[in-house]
């Protein structure tokens, strides 16, 4: 697992001691850096460390450096909140970030709260609390969120199918991506699909086959799933072994260009608020040319979320000025724009009640028979 080197060099860039901590502002992270769903955070922390030794290079921000230490959780709520104290007590960082299952946010929110640090989800599943009115700590970064993908998801579906629309649903079995598919479910009658099965899978699945048979039993000629990446695909891939031959969309998490690529299936389809490195981005290329020269272990493709992250931490830490608390950080995070160029549809944008952005732009992808192409553009929803 190429993780352990992640984390190596984080510790290593950490390593000269206390009178480097007093002249650097201090972010600590808990991170799925193995497990099954290490494939959706582990290119993101990457990213993030690869960006902000960047920004080190280039003299750091308000002319301090920034210290990011990394702990692996494994995806584990016992180990996250071990990650989180020891962060907390030893390290004394004036961000938290939380980049693994919602099932460990419980332990890591409670321990940032009781602390006073602020908390930021990157790469991870942004918990309803960042939504207004927003929980006074809390704040995300990442991509995708509960319910407004759903509506996403729903919507297309509804005017992209030609025949009336008997849906099934798959989620992994931990409590954000269960909740929304729950929401999901709820959400079909009223938009005219009948929903058939809905299959909630545990984590450690060596066989995905039962739960697609259930779904291609109940006559599903569309599935929705929005969990984890492996969930995602492996229902999918499961699926079509069993030769159902109907139309899925899942959440374009990290993997999904270069699978999309892989599985050159026409109706599989991700749904996604980054843009993909398709559309070959000024920014897009910066981040290729930076990665390489970083000697990354990811694709490039699979940086977005990590870079996004490693972009507000910078701004959120020039606001906060060079002596930079946590209830300063925290102040700057509630009065925070960021322009991030074309990676999404807008900006990252905070307030005090919002802590997640203003507005949240989707973009739907296929394969098309030899390429990955641009389904619909980007369609937006205000986050009130």
């Amino acid at each position: 697992m190429r993780s352990p080197i992640v984390v190596a060099a984080a510790l290593a860039a950490f390593i000269s001691g206390p009178a480097l901590a007093e002249d650097a502002y201090v972010v600590g992270i808990t991170a799925a850096l193995t497990g099954p769903p290490a494939s959706t955070y582990a290119p993101a922390v990457e990213a993030l460390r690869i960006y902000i030794d960047r920004v080190n290079a280039a003299g750091g921000v308000n002319g301090k450096k920034i210290n990011l230490v990394i702990e692996d959780d494994s995806a584990q709520p016992s180990k996250a909140a071990a990650n989180a104290k020891k962060l907390l007590t030893e390290d004394n960082p004036v961000l938290l970030l939380n980049a693994s299952l919602s099932s460990t946010y419980a332990p890591v929110i409670a321990e940032a709260k009781n602390a006073g640090v602020p908390l930021m989800f990157a790469s991870s599943v942004c918990p309803k609390d960042v939504y207004p009115p927003a929980s006074e700590g809390e704040f995300c970064t990442t991509a995708f969120a509960a319910t407004y993908d759903s509506r996403a998801a729903l919507a297309f579906v509804k005017e992209t199918a030609k025949e009336p629309v008997k849906i099934g649903f798959a989620a992994m079995a931990i409590p954000l991506s269960r909740a929304e598919i729950d929401f999901a479910e709820s959400q079909a009658p009223a938009l005219g699909m009948t929903a058939v099965d809905k299959e909630i899978i545990p984590p450690p699945t060596a066989d995905y086959t039962p739960f697609a048979t259930k779904i291609r039993e109940a006559g599903a000629n569309w599935v929705f799933s929005w969990a984890p990446w492996v969930t995602e695909v492996r229902t999918f891939e499961a699926l079509r072994r069993l030769d159902w031959s109907g139309d899925y969309i899942s959440w374009a998490h990290l993997e999904a260009e270069d699978e999309l690529k892989r599985i050159k299936d026409p109706k599989f389809y991700v749904l996604g608020a980054n843009a993909l490195f398709e559309d070959a981005l000024p920014i897009q290329k910066e981040i290729v040319d930076t990665v390489k020269q970083a000697g990354g272990k990811y694709p490039p493709d699979e940086m977005t979320e990590g870079w996004i992250a490693g972009m507000v931490i910078e701004a959120a830490l020039k606001g906060a000025g060079p002596a930079a608390t946590p209830a300063k950080v925290q102040a700057s995070m509630q009065n925070l724009k960021v322009d991030l160029k074309g990676l999404r549809g807008g900006p990252i944008e905070w307030t005090k009640d919002n802590h997640f952005r203003i507005k949240q732009y989707y973009r739907v992808y296929r394969w098309d028979g030899s390429k990955i192409a641009l389904v619909k553009d980007w369609f937006a929803y205000d986050v009130k």
